[in-house]
């Protein structure tokens, strides 16, 4: 398992934007976007390794993890 699997990763449809929007809540803010969701999927997974190796780079903690099933709470923690 690689460490970005601990954090969910979301891709939706905008309809102000028209286009898929990808996000990484509680890891980064902002994300990617673009009219092909896996494109979008595989452009943010890339984003989300490279934001932990810039933590690491850092050498500051990663935040909480976010996937699993209990997603909902732990954002309202983030938030």
């Amino acid at each position: 398992m690689k460490e970005s699997d601990r954090y969910a990763k979301v891709v939706e449809w905008s309809d102000e934007d028209q286009c898929y929007i990808g996000s990484c809540p509680g890891l980064m803010f902002g994300g990617c976007h673009g009219s092909d969701e896996i494109a979008v999927f595989r452009e943010l997974c890339d984003l989300v390794d490279e934001v932990i190796a810039l933590y690491h780079q850092d050498g500051k903690p990663l935040p909480a993890p976010t996937a699993g099933h209990d997603l909902a709470n732990r954002l309202q923690d983030v938030a």
